[in-house]
């Protein structure tokens, strides 16, 4: 707070100068979150007008009698869920603290006396990045003991993969080893998570509501002269903005083994705001021919009246707009072979590994077309889950493109048992919508992909493929800004004639001297592949030097495979040109990630 604004928010008579002097220098260093609780603690304080030894007492109450919400999040579900939380649970009457973990002090956690940890779960079986050091933590011999705490966990995930919410259940099983009580089980939530996760908080909250109930009401005061954080935006996942396709085109050659496409989305008068490294939700349709096939498959028309969640709708309708139809999961696997009596199907489901393989190669209609069988309508509906939106890393900064949207979006498409397959919403954009066509998105704020706040930071962006989205976002806003940090990119992919994506923009940056360094690998250029993390220990010793003058790393792109093989080359730079052992580099770059320095964006 400047001294400028402190001559505007004078006491004007209440308080002496000498008060008013202790209350500026209390307040000074508090965030919006805690000014806001004091405010109404404050005005609590003012209506009842306790003596000074009550209200020590009815803060000492205040300060223990509170629930700590802690969520660790990629994508942004678990956040959603625990703000979610947490404003049920103040209703509810309960004093609530909500943290992002990667800001958690892990060593708080022995001061606790009530915990709500949810959390998402990354990789195979990995936490999400803001939740890896409370995860550590806990797992380490630091971790404290436990035995005054009382938790609840929800983990997130999708039981599609092996690892089905692990960070949840590590999260679980460490505070009962350190001696913390569950007051109920832990819930794991699949894709569709929003009825679960409704009846676990009233169930949850009850349990939590007679110890933590607020011993007085309060009321939030705004203070003068202190300006309020902006209100998030109206739409979310829920609540989706109708946004306009503007354009739509591929930016891979003619002769590419991959189809990219570029597009352009218009969020005019929409009011929505996003950041360099935010994500964009599409909600998409199903393909009429796919949702045809299946209707035939099944004998049914399409024309019965089934119930999807809380809609009436035919089940045409249902099955192109609300049910997920192009990505396959156990669930729907099971639900089926207990329809059907199918022998064949039911021997699948017990070979988990084998069936993982055989889900992942398969859409729905492909696996009724190949296990026939007679299912009703709603039963078929009741096996399915609902359509979940995808999520783009945003492509574009509004520092440049104003009220648009970009994508960079691999399209899907494939042949498979005698049929075209496209992605849900790489096909929905490819080819069931047209330029004008109107498109349900949001934003999904990821703060764990962020710029560094200082222009002048050097910056080292490795994305292969379409993991060059955010980096394109990155440079618009460092050029908008007139950043003089220094830029190295780091892009492959598999021909350069085919395949440099943004090429002219990327030459563009370099001959103005935004961009310092571009380093390219074309795997399939030469007989011997090249990939990221090749070049990245080819330049080892420069990369760390950049490391060492303070560089912030990103990367983005694919999880399973190029994430791992570039943090691994980076252990190798950081060993072999720090001199350094393994398990020092290691730390090394364990320290770069907790200080928000090694940022990854990978799916």
């Amino acid at each position: 707070m400047s001294s400028s604004n402190s001559q505007n928010l004078s006491p004007a008579g209440v308080l002496s100068q000498a008060q008013w002097s202790e209350l500026h220098k209390a307040i000074a260093p508090l965030n919006g979150q805690q000014l806001t609780w004091v405010s109404g603690y404050l005005a609590g304080l003012a209506q009842v007008h306790q003596p000074l030894a009550e209200v020590s007492q009815l803060a000492a109450q205040q300060q223990s009698a509170k629930l700590t919400i802690l969520y660790g999040s990629q994508t942004g579900n678990a956040k959603g869920v625990a703000e979610e939380y947490k404003n049920f649970a103040e209703q509810a009457g309960i004093a609530v603290e909500l943290f992002n973990m990667a800001d958690y002090k892990p060593k708080k956690l022995k001061d606790e006396s009530h915990v709500v940890i949810i959390v998402s779960t990354n990789g195979e079986g990995e936490a999400p990045d803001d939740a890896v050091e409370f995860h550590e933590f806990l797992a380490s011999k630091k971790a404290p003991k436990l035995a005054a705490l009382k938790y609840a966990v929800v983990g997130l995930g999708d039981s599609s993969y092996e690892f089905f919410c692990q960070t949840a259940k590590d999260f679980d099983q460490r505070l009962s080893a350190l001696g913390a009580s569950a007051v109920t089980e832990r819930l794991d939530c699949d894709v569709d998570y929003d009825a679960d996760v409704s009846n676990w908080r009233e169930k949850v909250t009850e349990l939590f509501k007679q110890e933590l109930k607020s011993g007085t009401e309060s009321r939030v005061v705004p203070m003068p002269g202190v300006s309020i954080a902006p209100a998030a935006s109206q739409y979310s996942k829920k609540n989706p903005f109708v946004a306009t396709l503007v354009d739509g085109q591929k930016i891979t050659g003619r002769d590419s083994v991959k189809d990219i496409r570029h597009f352009e989305i218009s969020l005019e008068d929409s009011g929505i705001q996003y950041q360099p490294g935010d994500a964009l939700g599409v909600w998409f349709s199903n393909d009429a021919e796919m949702v045809n096939r299946l209707l035939e498959t099944l004998g049914l028309s399409g024309d019965e009246q089934v119930q999807a969640g809380d809609d009436s709708l035919l089940l045409r309708q249902a099955l192109t707009e609300k049910m997920e139809l192009t990505q396959s999961y156990p669930s729907f696997a099971k639900a089926y072979a207990e329809a059907t009596q199918s022998s064949k199907l039911v021997q699948l489901l017990e070979d988990k590994a084998g069936l993982r393989q055989y889900l992942s190669e398969r859409q729905i209609v492909d696996i009724v077309s190949e296990y026939p069988g007679k299912v009703g309508a709603q039963q078929l509906i009741a096996m399915l889950r609902p359509m979940t939106p995808r999520l783009y890393s945003i492509a574009s900064s509004q520092a440049e493109v104003e009220d648009e949207v970009h994508l960079t979006v691999a399209l899907v498409e494939y042949e498979a048992f005698g049929f075209t397959h496209r992605g849900g919403a790489s096909g929905y954009l490819s080819h069931g919508l047209e330029e004008g066509g109107e498109i349900r998105v949001f934003v999904e704020s990821n703060d764990n992909f962020r710029l560094p706040q200082n222009p002048d930071t050097p910056v080292i962006m490795i994305g292969p493929g379409t993991g060059i989205a955010p980096f394109r976002a990155f440079m618009q806003q460092r050029e908008a800004e007139e950043a003089e940090g220094k830029n190295w990119l780091f892009f492959g992919n598999p021909n350069f004639t085919q395949d440099f994506l943004y090429q002219v923009e990327w030459q563009r940056w370099v001959k103005m001297g935004l961009l310092d360094r571009v380093s390219l690998a074309f795997s399939r250029d030469q007989q011997e592949k090249i990939y990221v993390q090749h070049r990245l220990l080819e330049q080892g010793a420069e990369v760390f030097e950049w490391l060492e003058q303070g560089a912030h790393l990103y990367v983005c792109g694919d999880a399973n495979r190029m994430a791992k093989d570039v943090h691994q080359a980076l252990v190798s730079i950081v060993a072999e040109h720090g001199d350094k052992t393994q398990e020092q580099a290691e730390e090394y770059i364990s320290q770069l990630r907790k200080a928000k320095r090694y940022q990854r964006d990978v799916y």
